[in-house]
C-alpha cells in the first residue's frame, strides 16, 4: 500500500496488532514449516526485532526457512477468533546479510488443517512485499478473514538472497459466544488519562488543559527551540511554581530525546495529568510529593524527530526514522565529553585529592558556535546550569532495562563496566525503577532483542551494554552533580495507541518511585543550607551549591567530612552522618566573613571600620610581615 492509505488505515483505529513487536504475542503461538536454525526460527519472525552483532547466534534478525521455494510458510496462532485485516512485512535484520520477501500470499484457518486463501476478486491475492531489509510494509487484505490462524506464504524474495521476514499481523479480536465470564478488559488501568498519541499541537492542548486544571502547582515554559522552530515545553509541578525553594529538592524526567522512543513522551503527557487529577483529589502521597518536591517534566526533547515518526505511524515508522534531530544528530552521543577529561586529569595529578568531581567546566570548543551541537542539546545543557537539579531520569526505547552511569568505556572498548564513584548508589536507582516495573520484574518475560537482561536483574551499567561518548546521563552526573539513568521502557519504540493504557499501569509506580527517592526513601542525602551565601561543597565530590546556598548530595548511609567554602568567608569542615530515615539529613553550615570580605563591604556602602576590624587588619599585616622573613637590601655602588 502507499505511504499515505497506509497512514490513513492506521490512525483509522482499524484494528490494533496482534502483538508480535510488543511480545504479547508468545513464542508458541508462532509456527514455520521450516528454519535455519534455532536463531532463525520462527519466533525471531517479529516486527523490528534487532539482531546481535554476529550472524550465526541464538538472536538472530528475522525468521529465515530452510528451503528456498514457495511452499514455505510462517503462521501465527492469535488463540481467538479473530478479524484479521491487514499484515506488515520486513526483511531480515542483519549488518551482514540482505534478505528478504518481494511478494507473499495470505492463509487463514480455524484448525490449522484447512486453509483459506486471500482473494482478490476471483484469484489468490499476491501482495507487495518488500523492497529492502528495514522498511516496514503494510499489505491491507481485500476483505477482512476471520479466523484462529493465520500464515504468510512467500512466493518471491530477493534474488541474492533467501526466505527472511519480520512481521506484524492487525487484528481484531472477536467476542467468544462460549465464554460464560465476560470481563470488560483483561488489561488495562482505572486512570481515566488521555491514552492516545499527541503530535506536537496535541501534546502542547493537553499540557495547557492540565495547566488550567491545576493553576495552582503547574507551570509551562519553554527552554529553548529545536532546530525547526519546534519549542521545548516544559511542565513544572510544585506546591510554589516557578521558583527555587531553600530546602526543596528539583527533579526533572525527559523524554523523546530519540523522536521514534515515543513511550516517554506518552507517560510523561499521562503522569502530568495524573498528578494533577490526583493533588485535587487529595492524594496524600501526591500532596506530599507536589509539596517536598519541585518537578520538571520535558515530554519532548528532540520533538522534529518525532514529527517525523508520527507521521508514519506506529507500525510503519521502522527501528530508526525519527530518532535523530532533524540535522541528523543523535542527541544521546551530543553531550560534552568530559569523561576523557575526568581521566585524563587523573593520569596527570599526582595529589588525588586536588581533582576535582561533578563539577568539570565545558570545553571551549565544544561551546563555539561552529561545534556540531543541536540547539536542542544547548538548551538542555542551559536548563541544567540554570536549575540546581538532584536527580533525573532520561526515557528512552526499543528495549527493557535501566542503565546507570558510566555509560562511556575508559579506553573506547564496545564495552566494559566502567563504574562511577557512586556505583552502589546508583545501582540502588536503577533498581528502584526496574524492580517496580510490571514488565521488568516478570520473572517469565522474554528477552526482546539480542540481550537477556533478566540475568543483570534489568539494570546495568551504561558502559557494560555499550559505550556512549557524549551521554546525557554522564554530562549531567559530571558537570552539575544531578544522578540521571536512562530508561529504557519496552521493546517496542512505538506502541500502538491501545498498548498505551497497559504501559501505563506498567510504569506508574516506577516512576512516582523513583521521584520519591529525593523525599521519602530511607535517606541518602545531605542537605547544606546557608541563606546567605552561594557555597561550594567538597568531598570526595565538588560541586556549586543552589543560588540560596543549598545543596543536595545523593549518598549511601554513613559518615561523611564536608567542607564548605565561599570566596570571601573562612573554609568550615563537619562531620555528617547519614542515617536510614525517611527525610533528608541536614547538614547546616554558618560561614565567617574573612576580614577583607567585611572590609571591602564596609567601603562599597562608604562606613566606618568599627574598631574590632581595624585591629584584626592589623594583626594580619604584623602576621603576614614575620612570615615574609629578612629582608635583604642591597648596596648602591
Amino acid at each position: 500500500q502507499s505511504g499515505r492509505e497506509g497512514r490513513k488505515y492506521l490512525k483509522s483505529g482499524w484494528c490494533p496488532p496482534l502483538g508480535l513487536e510488543s511480545l504479547k504475542v508468545k513464542d508458541s503461538q508462532i509456527q514455520a514449516s521450516s528454519y535455519k536454525r534455532m536463531g532463525l526460527g520462527p519466533h525471531r519472525g517479529r516486527l523490528n526485532i534487532q539482531s546481535g552483532v554476529e550472524d550465526g547466534d541464538i538472536y538472530d534478525g528475522a525468521w529465515c526457512a530452510q528451503y528456498e521455494d514457495q511452499n514455505q510458510w510462517v503462521q501465527i496462532d492469535a488463540k481467538k477468533l479473530t478479524r484479521f485485516t491487514a499484515v506488515i512485512l520486513q526483511g531480515r535484520g542483519s549488518i551482514w546479510s540482505l534478505d528478504y520477501v518481494e511478494t507473499f500470499k495470505v492463509q487463514v484457518s480455524n484448525d490449522t488443517i484447512k486453509w483459506k486463501p486471500c482473494m482478490n476478486g476471483t484469484e489468490e491475492a499476491v501482495f507487495e512485499g518488500n523492497k529492502d531489509s528495514d522498511t516496514p510494509v503494510l499489505a491491507i487484505l481485500p476483505k477482512p478473514a476471520v479466523a484462529q490462524y493465520i500464515r504468510i506464504n512467500p512466493q518471491t524474495w530477493f534474488k541474492n538472497g533467501t526466505i527472511c521476514l519480520r512481521a506484524e499481523i492487525m487484528g481484531c479480536e472477536l467476542p467468544d459466544p462460549n465464554n460464560i465470564y465476560p470481563w470488560q478488559a483483561e488489561e488495562g488501568t482505572k486512570d481515566k488519562l488521555d491514552f492516545r498519541h499527541h503530535n506536537y499541537k496535541e501534546m502542547r492542548k493537553l499540557m495547557k488543559s492540565v495547566n488550567e486544571m491545576c493553576p495552582d502547582i503547574t507551570r509551562i515554559y519553554s527552554i529553548g527551540k529545536s532546530y525547526m522552530g519546534l519549542k521545548l515545553y516544559v511542565m513544572e509541578i510544585s506546591d510554589n511554581p516557578g521558583k527555587h525553594e531553600l530546602g526543596e529538592p528539583e527533579f526533572r524526567y525527559v523524554a523523546g530525546m530519540h523522536g521514534n522512543e515515543v513511550l516517554g513522551r506518552e507517560l510523561l503527557l499521562n503522569l502530568m495529568e495524573y498528578i494533577c487529577q490526583e493533588y485535587k483529589r487529595g492524594n496524600e502521597r501526591i500532596v506530599h510529593l507536589v509539596k517536598e518536591t519541585r518537578i520538571h517534566l520535558l515530554p519532548s526533547m528532540n520533538p522534529d524527530g518525532y514529527e517525523m515518526a508520527y507521521k508514519k505511524g506506529s507500525e510503519l515508522s521502522g527501528w530508526s526514522l525519527g530518532r535523530f534531530s532533524y540535522e541528523g544528530i543523535d542527541m544521546n552521543h551530543n553531550f560534552a565529553d568530559l569523561n576523557t577529561i575526568m581521566w585524563d586529569a587523573i593520569e596527570l595529578e599526582t595529589d588525588k585529592s586536588k581533582l576535582i568531581n561533578h563539577y568539570f567546566p565545558i570545553p571551549e570548543y565544544y561551546t563555539s558556535e561552529d561545534a556540531m551541537v543541536a540547539p536542542e542539546t544547548r538548551a538542555v545543557i542551559s536548563w541544567m546550569q540554570t536549575i540546581p537539579f538532584v536527580l533525573s531520569a532520561n526515557l528512552h526505547g526499543g528495549e527493557l532495562v535501566v542503565t546507570y552511569p558510566f555509560d562511556m568505556t575508559k579506553d573506547w572498548a564496545p564495552r566494559e563496566h566502567t563504574p562511577t564513584p557512586d556505583e552502589s548508589f546508583f545501582r540502588w536507582l536503577a533498581t528502584v525503577y526496574a524492580s517496580t516495573n510490571h514488565v521488568m520484574s516478570n520473572p517469565d518475560r522474554r528477552p526482546c532483542h539480542n540481550e537477556d537482561f533478566l540475568r543483570y536483574n534489568n539494570i546495568i551499567n551504561g558502559a557494560n551494554w555499550h559505550t556512549v561518548p557524549g551521554s546525557m546521563n554522564d554530562f549531567s552526573y559530571l558537570h552539575t552533580n544531578c544522578f540521571e539513568v536512562t530508561v529504557e521502557l519496552s521493546c517496542d519504540k512505538f506502541p500502538h495507541a491501545s498498548e498505551l493504557p497497559i504501559e501505563w499501569e506498567s510504569n506508574k509506580e516506577s516512576l512516582l518511585v523513583y521521584m520519591e527517592q529525593v523525599t521519602l526513601m530511607p535517606f541518602r542525602m545531605i542537605k547544606t543550607i546557608n541563606r546567605q551565601l552561594q557555597n561550594e561543597l567538597k568531598m570526595f565530590s565538588y560541586t556549586v551549591s543552589a543560588f540560596d546556598g543549598d545543596f543536595w548530595r545523593l549518598l549511601n548511609p554513613g559518615n561523611y567530612d564536608v567542607t564548605v567554602t565561599a570566596e570571601g568567608y573562612f573554609p568550615a569542615t563537619r562531620s555528617c552522618r547519614v542515617e536510614y530515615e525517611h527525610y533528608p539529613t541536614i547538614c547546616d553550615f554558618h560561614l565567617t566573613k574573612t576580614p577583607k570580605q567585611r572590609l571591602r563591604e564596609i567601603l562599597a556602602k562608604g562606613g566606618k571600620i568599627p574598631k574590632d576590624l581595624q585591629l584584626r587588619l592589623r594583626q594580619l599585616r604584623i602576621r603576614k610581615l614575620r612570615f615574609r622573613g629578612p629582608v635583604s637590601c642591597p648596596f648602591l655602588w
